[in-house]
């Protein structure tokens, strides 16, 4: 899910808080499931093997209708709090979900998964987030019948994260493109899941595995590894590695069937892929059956349209065809299916909130993930099933996933957390080097006329950072500006920032100017620059003063483009912390640029001609 909205990061007095009382023992977790963890037997040697289907289905045979429908369902709600939310995010709750908190949520629908959003002021800091999950665990456990929440969130990395600093944040999948490394992929995996499962994050919506062919691409973008499906496969399945291990969390690969070439956000809209099935087959379906060979929990459905894949109109997440006839037949996968927000427009352009949810089951989908009403949506569902459309039966295949998923989790056995497990592994000195060090490799070089880089900070000591500052993307500390200006200084020069914005006025251009001739050298981050946009002039207008001007596309490679008179342009993939940081060390000649583009650049005067191909990257010499 790519909204990348932002809440609030301060720290907070959770009523949740286990920070001064133990966190509950198994005894204790025993006995609040009521005999669910006993009848599923996943003790001793069992705790290794795959869980027991047997157990899991007479644990199903004993749930109410009501309660196996809420099993399907996965639900935002907002408050950090479980039990005392504040009352904005009540009122949030009781306007769009008819409840005061997620402890009223759980209770009264039943829902099987919760997910977490920085905008829902879920994740303010990770005591408190580790705190919320324990209060949601609890809420559900003391119900008749209870049972574990299985706990989600979208953290690609990069752009798209919830939960931010001081947890460890990595470059975004484009940027690991760059870096070439899948051990690095993995890597990442591996301590991102570490510092999710310390929360109680137990699944989560990443990695990305479509393949961006489209520069206009709105949706995607520098979220996809890159061009190449071969390369893609190979990362996704690094990561997936990286996150399942140790089963720390579930990994998502979305989104199915691929949803790289549109020029359509299906937030929006309802994007159209016109790609044949022999270009399916070559450029979409590769990460996605490298991430089913490689164990994939789970796999997020996409509201798109495939005409070659299925002819009927209706989007890939209700289209037996493609879930049924293609993912689970052909690929051969019976992991969890989630579907993609149930909220955006993609989804609703055809049917009615009540339908989707129907006609996504029938076409194959597990998980009914964020519907814009979830009363509606809940008895839609409930109502299906009375009436005939849907059997019980069906209802339990899907349930049989979501537990199977759970058990594999021991979500039965260990549904809390602890706060020395939040201290222990989220932000740690040693996650945060890496993630430095990743970046590293995955800065890029595009261009470097007359070796302008690396900047001395003997011969251009005085250097003014100005550019593009658009809102924190994954609750780092932003602005871009003053975080490469913060870089600099740190690294021994006199770095001043200067926002300019991402369409900045004549008047912003001319204090920009001004401030130039008072620098030996300008740095200039760009955001997706456009032939008629102001950004394309305010560096035109930096280059007029014969100053040194370095850019940086800080989102999309392409700008790169559309400055064919800048001498230096460094890219990184992502204006977050670590990817910022690491490209004020490549700009100092602390280190040296090692990414190499992950995909094309084309003209911007002939977008049929390549400007830079996938592995083009520079280097410094020595």
């Amino acid at each position: 899910m790519p909204d990348t909205s932002t809440g609030s990061r301060g720290s907070t007095e959770s009523t949740e808080s286990t920070r001064n009382t133990a966190t509950p023992s198994r005894r204790t977790v025993l006995a609040a499931t009521a005999g669910v963890s006993t009848a599923l037997a996943l003790g001793g040697q069992a705790q290794a093997a795959t869980p027991d289907d047997r157990k899991l289905r007479a644990l199903i045979a004993r749930m109410t209708l009501p309660e196996k429908v809420g099993q399907l369902f996965v639900m935002r709600v907002y408050g950090h709090s479980a039990t005392a939310p504040d009352q904005a995010d009540i009122d949030a709750n009781l306007k769009e979900i008819g409840v005061r908190t997620a402890a009223e949520l759980v209770a009264k629908y039943r829902v099987g998964g919760i997910i977490y959003f920085t905008w829902a002021h879920n994740t303010r800091d990770p005591h408190q987030i580790a705190d919320l999950s324990n209060g949601i665990q609890r809420a559900s456990l003391g119900q008749s019948r209870g049972l574990p929440v299985l706990i989600s969130t979208d953290q690609e990395h990069g752009i798209v994260c919830r939960v931010g600093e001081p947890a460890t944040l990595f470059p975004g999948a484009m940027a690991i493109g760059a870096g070439g490394s899948r051990a690095d992929a993995r890597t990442l995996g591996r301590i991102a899941g570490q510092e999710l499962k310390a929360l109680g994050i137990r699944q989560n919506y990443s990695p990305v595995a479509d393949v961006n062919v489209n520069p206009a691409n709105p949706v995607i973008g520098v979220r996809s590894f890159g061009a190449e499906p071969d390369a893609v496969a190979g990362m996704v399945a690094a990561e997936v590695a990286g996150y399942q291990g140790g089963r720390q969390v579930a990994a998502t690969a979305k989104h199915f069937p691929g949803h790289g070439d549109t020029a359509v956000d299906s937030h929006y809209g309802f994007p159209v892929i016109t790609h044949t099935r022999e270009q399916w087959e070559s450029l979409d379906a590769p990460p996605f059956r490298a991430a089913v060979r490689a164990g994939i929990d789970s796999i997020m459905t996409a509201h798109i349209m495939v005409p070659a894949l299925d002819d009927s109109g209706d989007p890939a997440t209700l289209s037996r065809p493609i879930l049924t006839g293609i993912l689970r037949e052909e690929l051969g996968y019976d992991g969890l299916v989630v579907t993609d927000s149930l909220g955006m427009e993609g989804v609703r352009t055809k049917y009615g909130d009540d339908r989707v949810p129907v006609l996504a089951l029938k076409a194959g989908v597990d998980q009914l993930l964020n519907p814009p009403n979830l009363d509606v949506a809940w008895n839609a569902v409930l109502k299906a099933v009375q009436d005939g459309e849907l059997t019980e039966a069906r209802l339990d295949e899907s349930i049989l996933r979501v537990l199977r998923l759970k058990a594999k989790l021991r979500l039965f056995e260990e549904p809390y957390v602890g706060q020395g497990g939040v201290d222990r592994n989220v932000g740690t000195p040693a996650h945060l080097k890496a993630a430095d060090r990743i970046a590293e490799r995955t800065t890029t070089l595009l261009v470097n006329e007359g070796s302008l880089l690396p900047l001395s900070r003997r011969t251009h000591p005085r250097v003014l950072v100005v550019g593009a500052d658009p809102a924190s993307p994954s609750g780092t500390t932003g602005p871009p500006t003053g975080v490469l200006a913060a870089a600099l200084s740190e690294l021994g020069f006199a770095a001043t920032a200067l926002s300019t914005g991402t369409a900045p006025s004549a008047a912003t251009i001319a204090r920009a100017v001004a401030a130039a001739g008072e620098a030996d050298a300008v740095v200039v981050g760009t955001y997706n620059v456009t032939a008629a946009g102001s950004q394309r002039t305010l560096v035109a207008q930096l280059l007029a003063t014969g100053r040194p001007v370095v850019a940086v596309a800080i989102r999309n490679p392409y700008d790169v483009a559309q400055l064919p008179d800048v001498r230096a342009l460094l890219a990184s993939y992502s204006w977050t912390d670590v990817e910022l940081r690491a490209a004020a060390r490549v700009i100092a000649g602390r280190a040296a640029p090692r990414g190499r583009l992950p995909v094309p650049v084309q003209r911007a005067d002939d977008p049929t001609r390549v400007l830079y191909p996938v592995g083009h990257g520079l280097s410094y010499r020595r």
